[in-house]
Parts: C-alpha cells; structure tokens; sequence
C-alpha cells in the first residue's frame, strides 16, 4: 500500500504545482494577449475550443472504461493484455478521431453563417480552427497510449510534459504576441507545442513501457474478445452526458429564469468556487487510479479501511471550502466588485449546501468507478429529470435559489441516497448501514463546527468588508477557529481520520 500512497502524493504535488503556476499565467496572459491580439481574436478562440467541446462529445465514456479495464492486468503484470486493451483503445480512437474530423470539416463549411458579423479575416479563422482541431486529434490517433499512465498511476508524467510545454508555449506566446502582435503566429505556436508534446510524451512512454507493442489493425478482431468493454463503455457514456447536460443547463435556466445582469453577478460566485474547489479536486483525484490498483487487488479489509481514510479528508475539505464561501466571499466580493455584486443570502445558503455535497461525494464516486459499477444508467436519466423538473417549478418562482434547489434535490436522491447504496450492495458488498453509521458522523461534526466557528467569528473585533487586510485577517481568525474545531471532532469520533494522518505523515518522513 505504501507504494501506491507514494505515487498518489507526487501525483497531487506535481498537479498541485502546475495548478498555481497555470492559474498565475492565465491571468497574465490574457492580459497581454487582449491588449496585444484584441478582444475579438480571443473571443473567437473561446468560441472555436467551445465548438471542438462539443465535437470531442464522442469520446466520453472510452477513456473512463479503458482505464478500469487496465488496473487488473497492471496488477497482475499481464502485458498482453494491457497490450490487447490498448491496441482496442487505439483502434476505437482511431474511428472517433475520424468522426470529429469529418464533423469539423461539416461545420467550418457555415463559419460564413457563424461567424458574418467578425471583423476578423476567415483566413485566420479557418486558420485557428483547422490547428485547434489538429491539436485534438493528435491525442486520439497518437496521444491515446498515456491513458496507460493515468491507469498505472503515473499521471505526473503527463503533467510535468504536457504542462511544462503549455507554460513554456504561452511565454513564447505572450513575448511574439507583444513583440509582432501576429495572430498567425500565435496558433502556429499553439499547433506546433501541441506536436511537439505529443512527441516528447510517447518518447517517455516508450522508456517507461519498452516491452509496449501497440498493434490497432487488430481493433475488429479484439472487440470480440472483449466485449464488456464496449458495453462498459456506452454505460459511462450514458452518465457522462448526463453530467455534460446539467452542466450546460445551468447557464441557460438562469438566463432564462432571471436578467443577463442577474447571469454577471452568479458568475462572479461559480467563477470563485470553481477555482477553489479546483484548486482541492487536483490534489484529491490524485489517489483514483490507486484506489483502482487496490479494488484490483482483491482485498476488502484495505479497501474498507482505505475507504474511510479518504472519506474523512473529503469531509474535511469539503467542510473547509463551504465555511470559507459562506462568511469570506461576501466582503470578498464587496471589496473585489462592490456591494451591488453581492447575492441575496438564500442563494448563498443553498449554493453552499450545494458545495458541500458536490466536494464530499467523491469517494463513493471513485470506488464506483473502481469496481466498474455504470450499469445503474436509470439513475443518470433520473437525475437529469428530477434536475430539470424541480428547477422549472422551483426556477419559475425564486429565480437562482430556484435552480439551486433543483440541483440539491436531484444530487441528494440519487448521490447521496443511491450511490452508496449501489456502492456497498454491488461493489464491497456490505450492508450500507455501515456507510450511513460512519458518514451520518460527518454530518454532525459539520454541524457543530459551524456553529462554533459561527460563535468565534462574531468575537472577531474588527470587519472584513474595510479592506483586503482586514479581509484576510478575519479569514485567518475564522479559518483556524473551525479548524481546530473540525479537526478535533474528526479525530475523536470519525473513522479513519487517525490512520489518514499517520499515513500521509509517514510518507512525508
């Protein structure tokens, strides 16, 4: 076991580390490059990687089912059959790559209609549009090997080349960008840092796993050899555009449901949390393909154990992120935007719930996904359904919180009710009055760390809304009061929070 926590903590450093070194470059370079390309040469690049989301729809599914077919074989060190997998996951890709370049190709034929009103030239458009697409279909007909990483748990690999050359991409970006202000040569660099990672990524792959014979024309003949992935497959792919639905009914229910202003200020809550809450997810996804290894290996004392370790910090983090949204991004905002930004308190209490309940779900999430458990496809078409009629009834009538509600009703029937249901029935097959008499727990330290951070933050002496010291004072003050709290209380009465500490401690040593 102590390999594998080895591997998951350099998995979260390294993610960890490119995530700040990405989030500073992405603000300063949109900086230089909308004053040196112009605002509409970067609107027409979001537009254009929008268009390719919407293509790359047709992978969603492969990649996820791959991978949980890889950690048995890497287990057991079987190297045909991890061979097997991956010429069928070439050859699979092979099919989609073409299918979205013939999608593309369709769809630049109406960039006259799409994009009639673009002072920019359709030079550069078919120009950034037919690189961005070359850029995507390198990693299905060469990149697709490196799923292999992810499934083996060395996913930093992928992170310390691909992100090295996209940081070293955009310094070369931004110095032709300022120094000619060329919007050709900015995509002719975007396509040829794409190659060449692409290039550099296979070399490590190839020194990594020199035994690796990938061999794709043998595609037909292994999807009769393995069926169950393909049936696999078109499971997750079902609950994959469940969660891509969702996602983009958000932005049409509230601009339908309230003003475009209304639309502005949402966006500047979801646009804080999501970074924060990605910030989080890059370091605790780091363990899935472990918890994968481990299922694989077949022993349920450690699973269990392992379990309600990475329950425990889930709680945890989960439990940090919402107290710090509910009493810091308001004199955040304040200060940030002004009060006129600020979101009736309702939204804020629910948006909250809503957090809390998105960030500590993961753990069920991984070890379903671990034992392969997508064949519940009724439960992704139920929370689709439950989603979008309670938004409507509720949206109609309270706007936002309307919204909200729909989003808590539909996640707390089937992800917080089903999920581990389906998860100890079917996958460690166990009562789930285990789960419910370990996380009900979780709920109450909560609760009661709420309420005495609710208690300290009061005696503070001076407000955050004054500026951005006093702001990050009373952060400070109120952060480390539910802290020490949280902590306290998961240490007394939670399970596994004293073995994850004395883990993670161990492995820092």
């Amino acid at each position: 076991m102590g390999e594998r926590v080895r591997k998951s903590m350099i998995n979260a450093e390294v993610n960890l580390l490119f995530y700040f070194l990405s989030l500073f470059l992405a603000f300063f370079s949109r900086k230089i490059f909308l004053d040196c390309l112009g605002s509409e040469f970067i609107g027409l690049t979001g537009t254009l990687s929008n268009i390719l989301g919407y293509l790359n729809l047709a992978e969603l599914g492969i990649t996820a089912s791959i991978g949980y077919f890889l950690y048995r074989p890497l287990q057991s060190k079987n190297r045909q059959e991890i061979q097997n997998i991956l010429s069928l996951l070439g050859y699979l890709y092979n099919w989609i790559g073409c299918f979205i370049l013939l999608g593309g190709i369709i769809i630049s034929l109406f960039f006259p209609l799409i994009f009639a009103r673009s002072e920019l030239g359709f030079g550069i458009i078919y120009f950034a549009f037919y690189s961005f697409l070359g850029s995507s279909l390198i990693g299905y007909f060469i990149n697709y090997r490196q799923t292999l990483l992810s499934a083996d748990q060395k996913n930093y690999l992928v992170a310390i080349y691909m992100q090295s050359a996209g940081i070293v991409k955009t310094g070369i970006q931004i110095f032709l960008a300022y120094t000619y202000q060329n919007l050709y040569v900015w995509v002719g660099i975007e396509f040829l840092f794409g190659l060449l990672g692409c290039i550099v990524l296979n070399w490590k792959i190839n020194k990594e796993y020199p035994w690796l014979k990938v061999e794709k024309r043998r595609g037909r003949q292994l999807l009769k050899q393995y069926p169950e992935i393909i049936a696999k497959t078109k499971q997750v792919f079902i609950h994959r555009i469940k969660d891509f639905v969702l996602r983009r009914s958000d932005e049409l229910f509230i601009f339908g449901f309230t003003t475009l202003e209304m639309v502005a200020v949402y966006g500047n809550y979801t646009m804080i949390v999501s970074k924060i809450s990605l910030m989080f997810n890059t370091v605790l996804n780091s363990v899935n393909a472990g918890v994968g290894n481990l299922v694989a290996e077949g022993d349920k004392n450690k699973m269990v154990n392992v379990f309600w370790e990475l329950m425990t910090i889930r709680h945890f983090v989960a439990g940090v992120l919402s107290f710090s949204i509910f009493y810091f991004i308001e004199p955040f905002i304040s200060l940030w935007l002004g009060d006129i930004y600020i979101l009736d308190r309702t939204i804020l209490v629910l948006l909250v719930v809503y957090i809390y309940m998105e960030n500590s779900r993961g753990v069920v999430d991984i070890y379903n996904h671990a034992h392969g458990l997508y064949g519940d496809v009724w439960a992704a078409w139920a929370e689709l359904a439950i989603n979008i009629t309670v938004t409507i009834i509720a949206g109609l009538k309270w706007g936002i919180a309307g919204i909200l509600l729909g989003k808590i009703v539909s996640v707390a029937i089937i992800v917080v009710l089903w999920k581990p249901y389906y998860l100890f029935k079917s996958g460690l097959q166990m009562s789930v009055k285990y789960y419910w008499s370990g996380t009900i727990r979780y709920y109450l330290i909560l609760l009661v760390s709420f309420i005495v951070g609710n208690w300290c933050i009061h005696q503070i002496p001076f407000s955050p809304f004054a500026n951005f010291f006093s702001w990050a004072g009373y952060c400070l003050l109120g952060l480390a009061a539910y802290v020490l709290c949280n902590a306290t209380l998961l240490w007394i009465f939670a399970k596994g929070t004293k073995e994850s500490y004395y883990r993670i401690k161990n492995m820092r040593r």
